[in-house]
Order: C-alpha cells, then structure tokens, then sequence
C-alpha cells in the first residue's frame, strides 16, 4: 500500500488556549500525547518519575521528563514538568494545586501512568507470579489511575467541555481475550472500565470520558528490545514479522489531539477506541503517512486465521 504526506490530527492553533496534563508523559506514547497536544496550541503540563537525577524503577535513563517538557514547546505549546509519583496521592495533591494557581482550570487529562512492562509474566499462572510484583502491576495500572482521577477530574469539571482520557493496552473488544496472566489482564482492562463509570460521572458536567489504546506501538523501550531505532524500524522486521504493522507513538497521540479539538467529543463518551479507528473517524495519518490498524490485523489475522499480510492494514 503506498503511503501518503502524513497529515496531522489538528491545525497549529487548534487548541490554543487549553490546558492539558499528561500524566506518565517521560517516554512513549505518554510524550507523544504531550507533544501533539504542545504542536496544537495548548499548555500541557507533563509528569513522570525519571528525571536528570533520579531513575524510576524502569530503569531508563534517557528520557526525562523535563526533556518531554522541551520538546512540547519545541513544538509550539508550553511544557511545564511536574517530577510526580502517582501513587503518592501527596503528589498528586501538589501538582492539582499547582494547575490550579497557574490556571484555574484542566481541560484535557490524559491517565497514562504504567511503567510495568518489566513486570508481566509471560505465561505464568497466578500462583507462580511473585505476588509482589503481580500486586505492583495493580498499583501502576489501576491504583495510579485512580488515584489521578480522584484528585485531578475536580479541575477537569469547572467548566464544560472537558475531556478525560484513560490509556491501556487493548480495547473493549480485543480485551475480551485473556491477557497473559490475571494480574496483567486486570492491569490493563482496569483503564476501559474506568471510562465507561466516568462517562457517567462527568456527562452532568459536560465532560467526556474515553479509553484510547495504540497497536503496536514503537515505542522507545520497544526499539531498543528489537536492536532498531524510529529511523530503521523496518530492519526488525526479519526477526519480528508482525512488527511490520507497528506504528509510532505520534500515531495514537494525534487520536487524542483531534478528540480534544471535536466539539462533539461527548459522542465517543464512555467508549473505548483504537489508534486505527480514530484515524479512520478523523482522516489523519502516522508520520510515514500510512493508517496502521495494528489491532483489526492482529484480530483477524493473527489469531484469526485470515490469509493476509500487514501491508493491507496500514
């Protein structure tokens, strides 16, 4: 399938004036959100817990979130880094009322707090994974989520028009499989159920909550696993041959930027959607200007049985 210019989710200016937070904006597609949403126009104030003097327990050190932060305002916007725990509801706590002085207001929220792929056991039963780290995929997937919401989403109803996006791994429909292990299964379904509850929630106060999840994600952490860099990602492919489906983390982050810039957002509200099917709702493209829909490919060919290749779903 040939490619096309890559066409961006919204205008340069689409939402000037706005206030975002990402929070779990250091690395992926976490500052992807950040700055997509920086390259529209808004201020986006990013979290994260590795910082230039401290690593968090994913053990990356080359990607900051003050780096996050420059890069949105490279982009056009203005990146504010906020170092946060999202399981310290102290944190939490500190960083709302800083939004709050600065602002008065939050009207995008982006819940991708994780960092637990070191943790997920590979078919392993739930006896024979370490409790401890079973329970620490719980509290990075589903007690941080709540945590921000519970703390955040009072900013996010001032006004309406806002939008909450919670972020996992996998949709409502494709997570109707099992995923691996019970704790990770319930890590990442933990996201989707979270926005249907909050879609009733926040509705009285003309906001809007939706689950938004990548394919195949090319993320920093995924590269490198693979021995490739963005620039040469198709050299995996020898090794990986599903990796040919994979899109950037930019693809997913341009989703939720025309998501924020809809004014009828609230019709996706409570719904859980895929990268592909916002790009086939809103007409933009990955960098490379193709549409990957890395999860219908994985549905029906896959684990489907579908005799077909990559190329005819990007």
């Amino acid at each position: 399938m040939s490619h096309t210019a890559s066409v961006p989710a919204a205008s340069p200016t689409a939402l000037a004036g706005r206030v975002a937070l990402v929070a779990g904006a250091t690395r992926g597609a976490g500052r992807a959100f950040a700055v997509e949403l920086g390259s529209a126009g808004a201020t986006v104030h990013v979290t994260g817990r590795t910082t230039r003097d401290r690593i968090s327990e994913v053990g990356r050190a080359t990607e900051t979130i003050e780096e996050t932060a420059a890069l949105v305002t490279e982009a056009g916007g203005e990146g504010i880094a906020h170092p946060t725990d999202h399981l310290d509801p102290e944190q939490v706590r500190r960083l709302a009322a800083r939004v709050e002085d600065g602002h008065g207001r939050l009207d995008v929220l982006v819940n991708n707090t994780w960092g637990g792929e070191h943790l997920i056991p590979f078919g392993r039963a739930l006896w024979d994974t370490p409790l401890d780290e079973g329970l620490r995929m719980l509290d990075l997937g589903v007690r941080s989520h709540l945590i921000t919401a519970s703390l955040l989403l009072p900013l996010l109803i001032r006004h309406p028009g806002g939008l909450h996006v919670e972020v996992t791994d996998g949709s409502a429909e494709t997570n109707r499989r099992f995923r691996e292990n019970v704790f990770f299964d319930l890590a990442r379904y933990a996201p989707i159920r979270m926005a249907l509850g909050l879609a009733r929630d926040l509705e009285p106060h003309g906001s809007t909550a939706v689950c938004v999840t990548p394919g195949f994600l090319r993320s920093e952490q995924m590269l490198d696993g693979l021995g490739v860099r963005e620039e040469n990602w198709r050299d995996a492919l020898a090794g990986q041959p599903h990796f040919a489906i994979a899109e950037s983390p930019a693809y997913v982050a341009r989703g939720v930027v025309a998501l924020a810039a809809d004014p009828d957002r609230a019709r996706w509200n409570g719904r859980s959607v895929t990268s592909g099917t916002l790009a086939q709702e809103y007409g933009f493209t990955d960098t490379d200007g193709s549409a990957p829909d890395g999860w219908r490919y994985f549905e029906e060919v896959v684990l489907g049985g579908k005799k077909a290749g990559p190329e005819g779903y990007r």
